[in-house]
C-alpha cells in the first residue's frame, strides 16, 4: 500500500523556494492550511505568488505572509478583509490580479484535469479580458482563460488516510478539492489522519492520486472572519 504520510509540516514543505507559485485552499478563513502557512512564515520564503480565493485578515491566514512582505503577487477573488493587503496594493508594493470567483475555481480545476485553458463568459468586456483571446459561441462572447501553473498546492481537509484520500467538511469544499493535483506537488494537512482502508470509499471527496504528501496538523484556531451574533435581550 502506498504511504504518503510525512512526519511533520517541515518535511511536507521540503523543496519550497523563493519565487515559487503556491495555491492555498480555503474560503475566507474556513478550511485554510494553517500549519502550512505558519511554516511558510518560518521558512521566510520571498517573492512568492499566491493563488487563493482571499488574502486572509491582517493577523491570520495569508495576512501573516503579507505582514512579513513575503508575497510578491496575489491572485485572488475577494480581498476586502485585509488592511495590509490594501496598503501594499495601493502603494505598489504588491502585484494583484483580481479574478472572478468562478473563473478562479475553474482555473484550478482545469489545471487539476490537465486542460491548458477554457472559455468563460465571465469578465468579457472588462479589464479582466484585456490582452486575452475572445470568441463567440452561439451568439455569446467568451474569454479564453489559461489554467493555473503552480509549484505547490497547500490544502486542508477534515480527515484523510495515509494513501492521501481526503474528506472535506462544509465550506472547506469550495476551493480545496479543486487545488488538489493542480500543482506539481500537493500537500494536504488534515485534522485526523487514519490508516489506509479506514475511510468509507463513498465518503471520499478527493482520491489519493491527487496528493503527494499528507500530515496531521496541530492547533487549528479556526477563526471566524466576520462574527455576527444576536444581541442579548
Amino acid at each position: 500500500m502506498i504511504n504518503k504520510e510525512v512526519a511533520s509540516v517541515k518535511v511536507a514543505l521540503k523543496g519550497v523556494k523563493n519565487g515559487m507559485t503556491f495555491m492555498l485552499g480555503g474560503f475566507g478563513l474556513c478550511g485554510i492550511p494553517e500549519n502550512a502557512i505558519s511554516e511558510l512564515v518560518k521558512l521566510d520564503v520571498r517573492d512568492v505568488t499566491c493563488i487563493s480565493n482571499n488574502a486572509g485578515v491582517d493577523d491570520f491566514g495569508l495576512g501573516l505572509l503579507l505582514q512579513n512582505k513575503q508575497i510578491k503577487k496575489m491572485i485572488s477573488s475577494y480581498v476586502g478583509e485585509n488592511d495590509e493587503f490594501e496598503r501594499q496594493m495601493l502603494s505598489g508594493e504588491l502585484e494583484v490580479e483580481l479574478t472572478p470567483q468562478g473563473t478562479l475555481a475553474e482555473k484550478c480545476r482545469a489545471a487539476q484535469a490537465g486542460f491548458p485553458a477554457f472559455y468563460t463568459p465571465a469578465g468579457y468586456g472588462t479589464e479582466v479580458a484585456e490582452g486575452k483571446e475572445t470568441r463567440e459561441f452561439n451568439g455569446k462572447m467568451y474569454v479564453l482563460e489559461p489554467a493555473f501553473k503552480a509549484d505547490f498546492a497547500f490544502v486542508k481537509a477534515w480527515k484523510g488516510d495515509t494513501a492521501g484520500n481526503l474528506i472535506f467538511k462544509g465550506t472547506a469544499r469550495n476551493f480545496n478539492p479543486n487545488m488538489c493535483g493542480a500543482a506539481t506537488i500537493t500537500v494536504a494537512e488534515v485534522e485526523e489522519l487514519v490508516p489506509a482502508g479506514t475511510l468509507d470509499p463513498n465518503q471520499i471527496h478527493i482520491p489519493g492520486i491527487f496528493v503527494q504528501r499528507i500530515f496531521q496538523g496541530e492547533k487549528y484556531e479556526k477563526r471566524i472572519e466576520q462574527r455576527t451574533v444576536t444581541p442579548k435581550l
